[in-house]
């Protein structure tokens, strides 16, 4: 089985380095330096070592069975239209925050898996990945254009991912904590945990969390969990996560505000994105 990883950083490296126990893994990614280390020394994630296929030109990259995509939800359209024909034949699974995403993979690829993680890291050199907490993927069809059941089965056996026949739940419940806490971080500068210690800032990260559910029962969709009691666990056991949404503001990035905030029709997560652009724009 040959997998393509498009976006080796943070989330994709730690992606490529499961998928290097049970796949050929090739990665597509336009940092030259990050690719030019891990082609030399090989990805390190955390004190592991694994040998993958790095390139910043998808020309070189052979035809692939399956796809993962970890970009940035900003960059899904250029990355997947670079890529499109290592996928000629292929399911394409996004891993990435918010939402949308999938129908922009769906646009060059000929079927498309729906995912989301829980897992987080951090890039901290060309080629090095830190770890920052664990979590449970969860993968299952695209519901408008969707993956063969044997192809997702290899991918989530390859990954160590939870195969579901509906993964909206568990979208909608990484959206809602995403969408809940990561621009609050963004426009403090606070860590999670930092945003949790906060009494008034908590009350906001329930009340955005709460209006988000309400959308997503309003859709026919049951959450796989509950945000709050997530958000609640990540600020005791995590508590000096920055976010990444934070780690964009910080870096005077373009944020993913519109995937997260921007998707959930409702005024709280409205003011909350019009906030974010405010802030972007001050730039």
């Amino acid at each position: 089985m040959r997998v393509c990883v498009v976006g080796c950083g943070a989330i994709g490296g730690l992606f490529a380095a499961r998928l290097a126990e049970a796949a050929e893994v090739w990665a597509y990614d336009v940092s030259v330096d990050h690719v030019a280390a891990i082609e030399r020394d090989g990805l390190r994630v955390g004190d592991a070592v694994v040998r993958i296929n790095a390139r910043t030109s998808a020309r070189e990259i052979p035809p692939c069975d399956l796809g993962l995509v970890a970009t940035k939800a900003t960059l899904t359209e250029p990355a997947i239209a670079a890529t499109a024909e290592v996928f000629a034949d292929a399911a394409v699974c996004s891993v990435q925050n918010g939402i949308g995403s999938e129908e922009v993979i769906a646009r060059h690829v000929p079927r498309v898996i729906r995912g989301v993680t829980m897992a987080s890291g951090h890039l901290i050199a060309p080629g090095v990945i830190q770890r920052d907490a664990p979590g449970t993927t969860w993968i299952g069809p695209f519901e408008p254009q969707p993956a063969r059941w044997d192809e997702i089965a290899k991918l989530a056996g390859a990954t160590g991912a939870t195969a579901l026949e509906d993964a909206r739940g568990a979208q909608w419940t990484k959206l809602l904590f995403n969408a809940a806490t990561n621009p609050l971080a963004a426009l403090t500068g606070l860590t999670h945990g930092e945003l949790c210690d906060r009494p008034d800032l908590r009350v906001l990260v329930s009340a955005l969390i709460a209006e988000g559910r309400a959308v997503a029962a309003g859709l026919g969709i049951t959450l796989e969990g509950d945000p709050d009691e997530l958000v609640t666990r990540a600020a005791r056991e995590n508590h000096a996560h920055k976010p990444s949404m934070l780690q964009d503001v910080l870096a005077r990035r373009p944020t993913e505000v519109d995937a997260l905030n921007g998707a959930i029709d409702a005024p709280l997560h409205a003011a909350i994105t019009a906030l974010i652009h405010g802030l972007e724009a001050s730039w």
